[in-house]
């Protein structure tokens, strides 16, 4: 794994002999002979590890460390020392060194504790990501339709092919390219994703295969682009149907030749890595408006996986709500509410213009109305949007600024819990996590006379 490192030594010979070692080794190093310099670099590029001598001139490479996490530095740093002693050695520790060395230093040994440091770093990496991912991202499957199309993503998976994930907005094309990842013989490696639709066209380019510092106005220090990041793992494009076609000839290259260049860059770079992409446009389409370019479309549609809109797999609606029901409770710490038969029928027949993604969105809805400790037909009636077009197949209601659909969700909710509550107000109130008064006062706001509301139908304060 190749890796970008920073000496810090104040002899150099030193830093001589030991950046030839790691360049010959395959990595990248940069030199610096004081620790004041040292911070200054470590806070504006990107480094895998620092190296650092303790004994220096001025300041030394202890207090070095100790202003680097000071100064939020997370980069691992291995000090390194011909004058060591245990007590040294613990404050180094103490202080957050990942390992001291003793010099003179064997090459063998030096690139050893890299390695290690490197594999260490990808593990924390990774396991920061598997806590974001744990009970997050998961496909949820019960009918014929998901079945062939997983598959289809097994046998895909084990090899090296570039698949493009097909399929409308939140059908859930990142879900898949994820699990093709984590599937296949690259997973220990990173997973690293761009949208490349929402990157400007003008940065774009750096985003992926990074710069230098002084490239361009504003750029302070290296910046490691996504390509880099992605060595040895998965890289995952996102609506790449709307990259620019300056851009597209340029990743063109990348693919064909397996090397990038940052901007500002004197030398090639090669990557080892595996590109999944996706997009909701019909890219052949987009080819013959010239809008896409053909040779770029025929390197990255190697193997089409054609998600399907939730529309057309209403099977697996009950899988998939009782999974994100489950979700929403375990993240809020509620209780666990059924579903009655009604309810779930009625969220079959919905459309979901959204897919999944309004699925999601719609179950956590339905868990914050359902109060009464059970989901029925009334309760999914409002937590669906209000448009005839929305049941029966067209597009949910879009109208109304964002003001006026919260004041109308807020109203909803008002009168589905003073329904459910025989209207009783303090109780609703209750409920509800409101004061009475001002229960009272939200409900005025929102044109719910609550006083005629109970004396027309019975109830109390």
């Amino acid at each position: 794994m190749k890796a970008h490192l920073l000496i810090v030594d104040d002899e150099a010979n030193t830093l001589a002999s030991l950046s030839r070692a790691f360049r010959l080794a395959g990595h990248e190093a940069r030199v610096c002979d004081n620790a004041a310099k040292a911070l200054e670099l470590a806070k504006a590029q990107n480094f895998d590890l620092i190296l650092s001598d303790v004994v220096m001139p001025g300041k030394d490479g202890l207090a070095l460390l100790e202003e680097l996490k000071q100064q939020g530095v997370s980069t691992p740093v291995v000090m390194m020392s011909g004058q060591a002693h245990i007590e040294m050695a613990v404050r180094a520790t103490r202080l957050g060194a990942l390992d001291f060395l003793e010099k003179p230093i064997s090459t063998d040994k030096l690139l050893l504790t890299v390695d290690n440091a490197l594999k260490l770093q990808r593990l924390e990496r990774e396991n920061r990501q598997l806590r974001q991912r744990l009970g997050k991202h998961e496909i949820v499957w019960k009918g014929e339709t998901m079945r062939r199309l997983v598959a289809q993503l097994e046998r895909v998976a084990a090899s090296e092919s570039r698949v493009c994930i097909l399929g409308e907005t939140g059908t859930g094309k990142e879900l898949v390219a994820r699990t093709i990842h984590d599937r296949s013989p690259r997973s220990s490696g990173p997973f690293v994703t761009l949208n490349c639709a929402a990157v400007p066209a003008e940065l774009i380019e750096s985003e992926l295969f990074g710069h230098e510092k002084g490239s361009f106005t504003g750029a302070s220090g290296r910046h490691i682009g996504k390509f880099e990041q992605a060595d040895q793992g998965t890289i995952f494009l996102d609506e790449i149907g709307d990259m620019p076609l300056q851009m597209q000839a340029k990743l063109l290259r990348v693919l064909e030749e397996g090397e990038i260049e940052r901007i500002g860059g004197d030398k090639p770079i090669a990557v080892n890595v595996r590109v999944l992409v996706a997009t909701h446009r019909d890219l052949e389409a987009r080819v013959r408006e010239e809008k896409f370019r053909q040779d770029l479309f025929h390197r990255i549609y190697v193997y089409p996986l054609v998600l399907p809109p939730l529309r057309e797999r209403g099977e697996d609606i009950p899988a998939l709500v009782k999974h994100f029901a489950e979700q929403v409770c375990s993240q809020n710490g509620w209780k666990p509410v059924p579903f009655s038969s009604e309810s779930m029928q009625a969220l079959q027949s919905y459309s979901w213009p959204g897919n999944v993604r309004e699925l999601r969105n719609i179950v956590e809805r339905i868990m914050l109305l359902a109060t009464d400790g059970r989901v029925d037909a009334d309760t999914i009636e409002m937590a669906l949007p209000h448009s005839p077009a929305g049941a029966s197949g067209g597009k949910t209601d879009s109208s109304g600024t964002l003001a006026e659909r919260v004041q109308s969700f807020e109203r909803e909710v008002i009168l589905a819990e003073v329904k459910r509550s025989q209207n009783n107000i303090t109780l609703a109130a209750k409920t509800l996590g409101l004061e009475r008064s001002h229960l009272y006062k939200k409900a005025e706001q929102l044109g719910i006379d609550l006083r005629a509301l109970r004396r027309e139908q019975g109830g109390t304060e």
